[in-house]
Order: C-alpha cells, then sequence, then structure tokens
C-alpha cells in the first residue's frame, strides 16, 4: 500500500511540475498510439464495413485472417516488423527501426485486425430489412453504407475502443522496434519495464497511474459520443 501511495505523490508531482522527461513520454506515447489508432481506423473501418455488407468467394478466408490476427500474440508481431525493417530486411533501406515510425506500424498490425473485425460483426448485426428498404428507396452504395455505419456506431466505436485498448498498453512490440529509447522512442508502458527492472517501483507505478488515467480519460470521451448523437436522433 505504500507503495502505491508514494507512486501516486510522484505521479502527482511530475506532472504538476511538469517533468520534461516525463511529458516526452506522455507526447511519445500519444503520438505514436494515436497514428496508428487513426490509420487503423481509416483501413479497418471501411474494410469492415464491406465485409459485413458484401458475401463473394473467399470472404470466409479473409474474415479466418481477421480473427486470427485479433488474437495474434503482439511480440510475434514485433518480430516481423524488425526483420521487415532491420538491415537484412526488405526494407532495411527506409532506416526506420529504432524509431517511432517502426512502432506505429507495430501498432497498426496489432489494432487493426480488431477495428475491421468487430466493425464487420457490428455491420452484420444491423437489421436486414433496412438494408432492403434503403435499397428500395433508390439509396446509392455510398449512402448504404453511411446509412448501416451511421445505426452501428456503437459497435464500431468498440471496435475503435477495442484497438485503442490494444496498443496503448502494448509492451513488446515497441520495445522490440522502438528500442526504449529515452527521449526518442520510449513510451509510457515501456518506461513501467524499465523503471521496475531498476528497482524505481514508486516510479514504475507512477507512470502506470498516468497511462490508466490517460486510458480512461480517451475511453471516456469516446463512449459519450454516441450517446450525445443518440439523444439527438
Amino acid at each position: 500500500m505504500d507503495l502505491l501511495i508514494e507512486g501516486l505523490q510522484e505521479a502527482i508531482s511530475l506532472l504538476i511540475t511538469f517533468d520534461p522527461r516525463v511529458i516526452n513520454i506522455i507526447l511519445t506515447s500519444l503520438q505514436v498510439t494515436g497514428t496508428a489508432l487513426f490509420f487503423a481506423a481509416l483501413i479497418g473501418i471501411p474494410l469492415g464495413a464491406f465485409l459485413g455488407l458484401s458475401d463473394f468467394p473467399g470472404k470466409s478466408i479473409i474474415e479466418a485472417v481477421l480473427y486470427t490476427g485479433m488474437g495474434f500474440p503482439p511480440v510475434a508481431i514485433g518480430l516481423l516488423v524488425f526483420i521487415t525493417f532491420s538491415s537484412a530486411g526488405p526494407f532495411g533501406f527506409l532506416n526506420w527501426l529504432f524509431t517511432t515510425r517502426a512502432m506505429i506500424i507495430a501498432q497498426i498490425i496489432i489494432s487493426f485486425p480488431l477495428v475491421a473485425g468487430f466493425t464487420m460483426t457490428a455491420v452484420n448485426s444491423v437489421d436486414s430489412n433496412l438494408l432492403l428498404q434503403l435499397k428500395a428507396l433508390g439509396a446509392t452504395k455510398r449512402q448504404v453504407v453511411l446509412a448501416i455505419l451511421k445505426e452501428s456506431r456503437l459497435g464500431v466505436l468498440v471496435s475503435v475502443i477495442a484497438g485503442f485498448g490494444a496498443i496503448i498498453s502494448e509492451v513488446g512490440a515497441v520495445m522490440m522496434v522502438g528500442g526504449n529509447i529515452e527521449r526518442s522512442t520510449r513510451v509510457l508502458t515501456t518506461a513501467i519495464v524499465l523503471e521496475t527492472r531498476k528497482g524505481n517501483f514508486g516510479l514504475a507505478i507512477s507512470f502506470g497511474i498516468i497511462l490508466l488515467t490517460i486510458t480512461f480519460v480517451v475511453n471516456f470521451c469516446m463512449s459519450i459520443l454516441p450517446g450525445r448523437g443518440g439523444r439527438n436522433d
């Protein structure tokens, strides 16, 4: 209990004093996770909607790949990205290894299947009569997709939240491809691991409290969006 109290006190102190090292870690975490989630949603939501509304040969294979990706070990994804961007890999010439770019790529791969898979499930759960009504009214494909996404917006939001939760708390892949370099690629999760190994449990707990606080605030802000939209309907 004393360690938790110490960690809470240290977390408050670090934030109040705007400790440059801590602020850099927080900003790097938000930059990497925010960018990865943006691209995962940009690709995953349309793909999930397409799979939910379409039926074509090979669809079951794509679904199986998505479901497999949803449970794929992040550290294995980190290894894949590491090999890809290493000097011996096909994209080694980019020199992205041990940079935030490699970390973003890894987190996109981790979160993308979750966003696409949950979006597909949400679209599939929409009443089929709505689709028939839209087609009967002469709606274009774009209008149909937008209407279905609006109807399933809660499920789509869950997909984004799931993707965010998977990557904001991820440590293995980002440490492997980012290297946990101070003031460069160090994020909250890797900082927790480092400080724990060094025996700085108070500092590690303070980073953990900051991480939990950020996660709660972001999830809370995202969760109230559809509620407001629903009241206006």
